[in-house]
């Protein structure tokens, strides 16, 4: 059984629970022109289950959204991010040094402060979807390339027509 993101489990109610959210630095799931239509979806597929930290999302959004409006124009291609970072990451802090063994709690109370967040992928989920026409279709695939060297583990770009 998979734990459930913000929680943990223990037997005093106060300690179940991660006690703030780390701020989460993807600014839009959307860009480009989100009221039109586009005669092909281009898609960045996961091959394998993983888990991408929330800047690692941001940042290969990023790269994809400037390689299409540089190019494209900002009317020419609908970006869609298809994942939310739920999951909180965290750390147990062990300090170093002299006088470390005095401040330190080792694993005891071990559950850790929260320090980021990351979006748990399964096989065959969907990362990005670009909508773009057929003379953007190279454009689009190129983008999704450029995006997918930003993030960790193997992807697919696949392409469907829209009807």
């Amino acid at each position: 059984m998979e734990p459930r993101a913000y929680t943990r489990i223990s037997k005093f109610k106060k300690q179940s629970y991660v006690s703030t959210r780390p701020h989460i630095k993807i600014t839009k799931y959307e860009t480009g022109a989100t009221n039109k239509k586009f005669s092909y979806k281009v898609t960045l597929v996961s091959k394998s289950d993983l888990q991408i930290r929330h800047d690692a999302i941001e940042s290969a959004r990023q790269t994809c959204n400037r390689t299409l409006e540089k190019t494209a124009g900002q009317t020419a291609y609908h970006l869609k991010v298809m994942l939310f970072p739920h999951h909180i990451l965290r750390e147990n802090p062990t300090a170093t040094g002299a006088g470390a063994d005095r401040m330190s709690t080792g694993m005891k109370l071990a559950f850790g402060k929260p320090i980021g967040a990351a979006a748990r992928v399964r096989k065959g989920q969907t990362i990005f979807t670009v909508f773009v026409n057929k003379q953007h279709l190279n454009l689009a695939k190129e983008a999704l390339s450029k995006a997918k060297k930003k993030l960790p583990n193997s992807y697919t770009i696949l392409i469907e027509e829209n009807k």
